[in-house]
């Protein structure tokens, strides 16, 4: 094999023969890679996935640790439900690297201790009448349940990953020293349950097309290559991209529900701890999945519809009264519609009291708004710094073009000439747009730095939480009459 291309000046691996290594696994790789059955393609993320089988195991711990204690009482189920939440804060119905009850254990005794305390907690104030001991024993009967079916299911989880009856399909991005360490690991630990069927790198050391996998060239077919590839998991193994170009290999992969995993620098150096992963002693570090792709982002826009919704009917009198007004300094044409980018980059309609006299569509479409614009009346210029004359939006949040909470939405013209010159601007059309955010809440509104807009907007994104938006909300109250509106 020919080694050619520049060196990754940050990577090493002691005792490791990179052309050797990529040799010994070639064949064997390419023919797990390219004739794994359909069949077991189709399971590996379902069926067969840990965190199912992981809950199917604590739902049978728990129901012959009922049978054992000769119990089934309200006590015995309150004790389940804490230690399924304690494993559940503890990540242990996450599916890991390694499976092993081993590597569990502390966790088992820590969520089934935290059981046992908050039950006696209960049972001290006198809502049954069960003695400490009783507690204690039924807590140690499931916390043995717990660890010897957990310890049969991940044996199960062990031999189907080395058969590849469980094995997600696995990209690694880098094609050097570290790349080949890891191909190697891959090929000869199947009990990872990683199984790699392609190699991207725009720089790779070594040519050869094989490599054990697919070298499939440059990383800006990334997203082809995941579709075409049904693509489980991207490692970066020390690429040669780009520092900056992997925040995009990261988006990419959120958006694909790809699990990210990288290799960190110095990894000879470090030791694997409780966040890390490893595959045979190479750590690997797990990156979270953007909070807006969790199933938490579900409970928003429920919140989204009965907020809006509530928001609606109580705010009805108010906005009557408003249009009112409008009508009568403004003549016909209450509310002002006009066409806004909110979610993946889709235009939609979004309403407004008119609070300017009105201009042709190109000019509303074109025009950037600015402070003291002799077109607002009087009742334009309460409305705007009141923000009232958002209130029409909540039948926009009702119907789903927009939330809450979110990046404030803008026009096509603008959303165009801004991607062309504002980095990660287009980011910010991730979620749906709002009636209110976190660049709002900070003042930036109408006529004001765009670039920080963009930034926080993005923080908003990358940092969601329910919390977040409520304190979005609770400061929004307070910036209402502090700021003038756009």
């Amino acid at each position: 094999m020919t080694i050619s291309g520049r060196r990754h000046p940050a990577e090493g691996l002691a005792g490791t023969g990179d052309a050797d290594v990529f040799s010994s696994a070639s064949a064997q790789l390419r023919s797990r890679a390219h004739h794994l059955p359909e069949r077991r393609r189709g399971w590996q993320g379902v069926f067969l996935s840990m965190s199912a089988i992981l809950l199917v195991a604590d739902v049978a711990a728990w129901a012959v640790s009922l049978m054992l204690s000769y119990a089934g009482d309200t006590l015995e189920a309150t004790m389940v439900v804490m230690v399924a939440l304690s494993l559940a804060a503890q990540r242990l119905y996450q599916s890991h690297l390694t499976a092993s009850v081993l590597d569990q254990l502390p966790g088992i005794l820590v969520a089934c201790s935290s059981g046992f305390v908050l039950t006696l907690v209960v049972v001290k104030l006198r809502w049954f009448d069960v003695s400490t001991l009783s507690v204690f024993l039924r807590a140690l009967t499931f916390a043995l349940c717990i660890i010897a079916f957990r310890a049969v299911a991940l044996a199960l989880v062990r031999y189907a990953r080395r058969k590849r009856i469980i094995a997600h399909r696995t990209l690694v991005l880098g094609a050097g020293t570290v790349g080949a360490a890891l191909l190697d690991r891959l090929h000869n630990h199947p009990e990872a349950g990683l199984l790699p069927v392609a190699v991207l790198d725009p720089f790779p050391i070594h040519t050869d097309k094989t490599m054990g996998v697919t070298w499939l060239g440059s990383v800006d077919d990334l997203a082809a290559v995941i579709e075409e590839q049904r693509i489980n998991v991207v490692v970066v193994a020390f690429s040669s991209v780009r520092e900056a170009d992997l925040v995009e290999v990261l988006r990419t992969c959120d958006r694909l529900e790809c699990e990210f995993f990288f290799v960190p620098r110095l990894f000879e150096l470090q030791h694997v701890n409780g966040d890390m992963e490893q595959v045979h002693g190479m750590p690997l570090v797990r990156v979270r999945r953007a909070a807006f792709r969790t199933p938490a982002w579900k409970v928003k826009r429920l919140f989204d519809i009965a907020f809006s919704g509530a928001l609606l009917v109580l705010a009805a009198p108010v906005m009557a009264a408003i249009a009112a007004a409008v009508r009568l300094e403004g003549g016909p044409g209450v509310l002002f519609k006009q066409v806004r980018v909110g979610l993946d980059g889709r235009p939609f309609t979004m309403l407004k009291f008119r609070s300017m006299k009105p201009v042709n569509d190109a000019e509303q479409q074109t025009q950037w708004n600015i402070s003291n614009d002799k077109r607002v009346g009087p009742v334009g210029k309460v409305l705007r710094v009141t923000s009232l004359d958002e209130l029409p939006q909540i039948w926009n949040v009702l119907r789903g073009d927009m939330s809450i909470v979110g990046p404030r939405p803008e026009r096509p013209h603008f959303v165009d000439e801004f991607s062309s010159h504002i980095p990660r601007y287009t980011g910010r059309h991730r979620v749906p747009a709002g009636l209110t955010g976190l660049a709002a809440v900070h003042g930036l509104r109408g006529d004001t730095s765009i670039s920080e807009r963009i930034m926080l907007d993005n923080h908003y994104i990358e940092n969601w939480s329910l919390w977040l938006d409520a304190k979005i909300l609770l400061r929004t109250v307070g910036a209402l009459f502090r700021h003038p509106g756009s």
